[in-house]
């Protein structure tokens, strides 16, 4: 399946939606540090409810640990900065999937860095500034999952 990729993610009934969503998808779920909660957070736990035993959750000290311990094949960065849209690509099992904080995104460095394979955006009407971190990345996700004909789904 797909590697959801949360860089530094602050907000802790996001990233709980986001453990329910891979455990639903068959993802896994990577978080870089620092984190702006704690794995314990009563919010987190709640937003994920009891999925939590279901998904495949992993923590790096920082983005290079990630790189150095994952060394993706694909990895697909998104961004309100993005030039190409998310439906666009077409996503293969194995693919790492990047999403920046909820209040400031991806930063430049990682953006430019040359393992991003592509910097990807969701549309949106204009004069907006972002979707909630979570439905972004069920819109990512699904996505990619939908052109894989929702293999293991049922």
């Amino acid at each position: 399946m797909f590697h959801v990729v949360l860089y530094q993610p602050e907000i802790p009934p996001n990233t709980g939606n986001i453990i329910r969503l891979c455990a639903n998808t068959g993802c896994t779920l990577h978080l870089i540090e620092p984190l702006g909660f704690s794995l314990e957070d009563k919010q987190l736990k709640r937003a994920g409810l009891d999925y939590r035993e279901f998904a495949s959750v992993l923590s790096y000290s920082d983005f290079d640990d990630w790189l150095r311990r994952t060394a993706p094949r694909r990895l697909f960065a998104f961004s309100t900065h993005g030039r190409r849209g998310y439906e666009k690509v077409d996503y293969t099992a194995g693919d790492a999937l990047l999403f920046g904080p909820e209040t400031r995104g991806l930063p430049t460095t990682i953006l430019a860095n040359a393992v991003v394979s592509d910097c990807l955006r969701i549309p949106m009407v204009p004069g907006s500034r972002s979707l909630n971190l979570s439905n972004t990345v069920a819109v990512v996700v699904y996505e990619a999952w939908r052109q894989r004909g929702f293999s293991g789904g049922e």
